[in-house]
């Protein structure tokens, strides 16, 4: 069999994070040739840098580039702003590059660990939207060194790349918990892959398959792992989905919080950050009533010996189930993309920054309080789908139709991030928010509980209760105003 030619690799920044990874390319030849660097800033243009010629500038470089298009381009530029990155894109692929390629995790890169393991294909998600705040995250995690660190939900897309992050913390044990064993396989040999490759520190990672729901497996549990730091971020989290399975989002959701409320208490847990939604805000679906319900559950277990916090914020671009991938398969297939009105609006964040600033909060929050990340301004649905096509090279509704499909159960036009009880206040940190409740805000959350129960748990006592959507529904409604029809 002939031997395919090394790959033809142009590093797009010269900066500490671009000379990095020009390192670790010569010494693993088999990935290509880094040829040049192209770089904009007029005293790198003309020198060589690791013996590598730096180009520049990068407009003026691809234009030239058409004539004979090469392989590959990495984008090692960890401050690039959203703007910035959007045009170097345009550049790139009208220079005919094969493939572009990014370093992600700002928060990661900026402190110098650029590794080529943590490069990928550049997508949607890295062009639309603000520019990320940049958190340090060796600084941020200061307070996990040494410490027992368990993170629920491990193998979803918030829980996986909070345990990426959690690499460079110095935790002494980083507990993947999750009742879905695949998942929860490839977080862990993800995290075993990037430590082998120099990314992190060398966290002992201990992968656990359970059920939330399971209150004395999670009793067992907890008493086995010593954790000293939980991050629950476990739910089931579609909103329609779970309006057509209203009992299992509250069992899965609520009492399974519970059980590792309860349990985190027993066991002397130190810290509790539970993941929020802004759906959990004048909830009008099944979803938003659960989160609504698991805020009031966390916020007041908090006591003198376990620091107990909320972490409230919208929707992140590319997760799991996310209207950014289905945007992706339906222009895969040509069309139409599906959009429920024309005028529904959404935050968006990155998956990296809302999780670098969840670890943030988790050390600088303070206990019973609940703390919301500033998202910046919502953006139309409409506006993303067009924008997306147009990632993709084509023009909307020339190329590819967009559909409105009609809004479905559990959504509404808008969300918000605080009620009108609630206040939030500006805090030393970028981004992060402290709400104050503006009146007592009492909720008998443990009572509504008691009501519930049976719908969940069967009870010979009351057998007729058992798995009453509509009942469930009823209680809901009675208890939070707001609540959607039965």
């Amino acid at each position: 069999m002939e031997k395919k030619a090394a790959s033809q690799l142009y590093i797009i920044g010269a900066g500490f994070a671009g000379r990095t990874l020009a390192k670790e390319i010569r010494t693993k030849a088999v990935f290509g040739r880094v040829v040049a660097f192209l770089d904009d800033d007029p005293e790198k243009i003309g020198r060589r840098i690791e013996g590598i010629p730096v180009l520049g500038p990068i407009r003026d470089v691809a234009q030239l580039l058409r004539m004979n298009p090469a392989d590959e381009a990495i984008i090692a530029i960890p401050g690039a702003s959203r703007e910035y990155l959007a045009e170097l894109y345009g550049i790139l692929k009208s220079a005919g590059f094969q493939r572009i390629r990014i370093l992600p995790g700002i928060s990661q890169i900026i402190e110098g660990s650029a590794h080529l393991i943590q490069t990928r294909s550049i997508d949607p998600q890295d062009l639309l939207g603000r520019t990320p705040v940049a958190v340090n995250l060796k600084e941020s995690l200061a307070y996990l060194r040494e410490k027992r660190v368990l993170v629920t939900g491990a193998g979803g897309s918030i829980g996986s790349e909070l345990c990426r992050q959690l690499l460079s913390g110095g935790a002494s044990r980083l507990y993947l918990f999750g009742h879905g064993e695949n998942s929860i396989y490839l977080i862990d040999r993800e995290l075993r892959l990037l430590q082998e490759e120099g990314v992190g520190e060398k966290a002992t990672i201990v992968p656990v398959i359970g059920d939330l729901k399971d209150r004395s497996y999670v009793r067992y549990i907890l008493r086995r792992l010593k954790a000293d730091v939980i991050f629950h971020t476990a739910a089931y989290k579609h909103v329609p989905m779970m309006e057509e399975n209203p009992v299992a989002a509250i069992e899965n959701n609520l009492f399974g919080t519970r059980n590792l409320v309860e349990a985190a208490k027993e066991q002397g847990v130190k810290g509790f950050v539970l993941v929020t939604t802004d759906k959990a805000v004048n909830p009008v679906s099944v979803y938003g009533a659960s989160k609504y319900l698991c805020e009031k559950l966390v916020l007041a277990a908090a006591g003198p010996d376990c620091r107990f916090m909320a972490v409230r914020f919208g929707n992140v671009l590319g997760s799991r189930g996310s209207i950014m991938l289905l945007f992706q398969k339906q222009i895969a297939k040509g069309g139409p993309l599906t959009i429920t009105h024309p005028d529904m609006r959404r935050w968006f964040m990155t998956i990296p920054e809302a999780c670098s600033l969840v670890l943030k909060a988790g050390g600088v929050g303070e206990n019973g309080h609940m703390y919301i990340l500033d998202m910046g301004e919502p953006v139309k649905i409409r506006d993303m789908a067009e924008q997306m096509i147009r990632f993709y090279g084509f023009e909307p509704e020339r190329d590819i139709k967009i559909e409105t499909i009609g809004v479905r159960p559990g959504e509404r036009l808008d969300e918000r991030l605080w009620d009108e009880g609630e206040a939030p206040v500006p805090t030393p940190f970028d981004r992060i928010l402290k709400v104050e409740r503006k009146g007592p805000g009492e909720f008998d959350v443990d009572s509504l509980i008691e009501d519930i129960a049976p719908i969940c748990r069967f009870d010979p006592a009351k057998p007729a209760a058992y798995r009453d959507a509509a009942l469930l529904r009823s209680i809901l409604r009675n208890a939070i105003p707001g609540m959607g029809p039965a």
